[in-house]
């Protein structure tokens, strides 16, 4: 009988890239590393500069349970972890959050890039925050790229509820706050598919999904609030008009989004996957969620 073959000894086996990661590993080195070379370096250096900035939402809307009022949400998304995002610049984002005191932590997935290991100080500077109704993360596409079920238990081991097309239910003053949460996929159709998996354990409030073309069947199915990524605001914006930008394969890139009485914000993120925002800053946002007549307003 063969026997497996290690690297060498007392090493463990590299994992077996997928066609994935390859193509993007591929990318990343054409348009992070290459585009930052060409420019001597000045790409990267300014790019590590940027601090997130912190933005500040309210929205009200009837759908939204009224003994859920005045919930605050820290949301982050997309920090991709790895040669644009260090942990010294990834604090950055942890210490805008913990200036806020969020009740929830709500993050929309792709917290690492390409390699996940490293990634675990990270996960447990969220937990160390200690929001009084816990942190919460859905799997991104570049988590998924490497080893998603690995940044799945590194979130779990920190103490971090990855939602896996399930849901969850917390007390917040006595009342149930239901949340849940849908692994990546990519197409509505694949969308639809796991919020309906997910939808067998209760409807939630407030659902995290990292694609926002989940927004039709979210709303379809009546859960007031969605929360995304994924996008980046396509890092690349017109002054003034997040909404218009590079992410040209979303409807739904940036911002505040309505169907009927339910709502989906899309943040543009904390990382990036090549080194240039230009009227697009990473962000952290706090969102206060309010029962009423359908209103938002943001600084």
């Amino acid at each position: 009988m063969g026997s497996k073959r290690s690297n060498a000894p007392g090493k463990p086996d590299k994992p077996k890239r997928s066609v994935k990661f390859r193509k993007a590993k591929v990318r990343h080195t054409v348009f992070t590393l290459g585009a930052n070379r060409l420019t001597g370096g000045w790409l990267k250096r300014k790019h590590d500069a940027q601090q997130p900035v912190k933005r500040h939402v309210e929205i009200s809307t009837p759908s939204w349970p009224k003994a859920l009022d005045g919930l605050r949400i820290g949301h982050v998304s997309d920090f991709h972890f790895g040669d644009l995002m260090n942990l010294e610049k990834a604090m950055m984002a942890v210490e805008a959050l913990a200036s806020e005191s969020p009740e929830i932590i709500c993050n929309t997935g792709d917290l690492v890039d390409l390699e996940w290991m490293g990634v675990e100080p990270l996960a447990r500077a969220f937990v160390e925050l200690n929001p009084p109704l816990g942190n919460f993360f859905v799997l991104g596409n570049h988590d998924e790229l490497e080893d998603g079920e690995a940044v799945a238990r590194v979130a779990t081991e920190a103490g971090i509820h990855v939602l896996r097309d399930d849901t969850m239910t917390v007390s917040r003053q006595g009342h149930d706050f239901r949340i849940g949460g849908v692994d990546w996929a990519r197409t509505p159709k694949q969308c639809t598919d796991r919020i309906d998996r997910m939808l067998q354990s209760g409807r939630p409030d407030l659902l995290l999904c990292h694609n926002p073309k989940g927004f039709d069947h979210a709303a379809a199915v009546g859960i007031p609030m969605t929360l995304s990524g994924h996008t980046h605001g396509g890092q690349i914006a017109r002054r003034n008009k997040p909404d218009a930008n590079m992410a040209f394969a979303h409807k739904r890139s940036a911002g505040l989004y309505e169907i009927g009485d339910n709502r989906m914000f899309v943040t543009v993120g904390v990382g990036a996957w090549f080194p240039l925002r230009m009227n697009c800053p990473a962000e952290v946002v706090i969102i206060t969620m309010r029962h009423g007549e359908p209103s938002a307003s943001h600084d």
